[in-house]
């Protein structure tokens, strides 16, 4: 395999490995959640991102009677 070969697999799976992380602690990728809007909801704005990482912080939080996870 050349370098650029390997240069690509190693983007790859260094996305994949950032993806899942963010997943872990609740945040979902920007990029995807952008892309998702845009093609299912043309008529809506997406968030910020500021607004998202607010979004999915308090989901999985729980803030506002969401569920998610809880320490007491």
């Amino acid at each position: 395999m050349n370098a650029e070969g390997l240069r690509e697999r190693w983007a790859t799976l260094t996305r994949c490995v950032c993806d899942g992380a963010r997943l872990m602690v609740g945040q979902g990728n920007y990029d995807t959640y952008v892309a998702h809007i845009r093609k299912t909801h043309p008529d809506q704005q997406p968030m910020t991102p500021t607004e998202f990482f607010r979004e999915r912080q308090n989901a999985r939080f729980g803030v506002g009677g969401r569920g998610g996870f809880r320490c007491c």
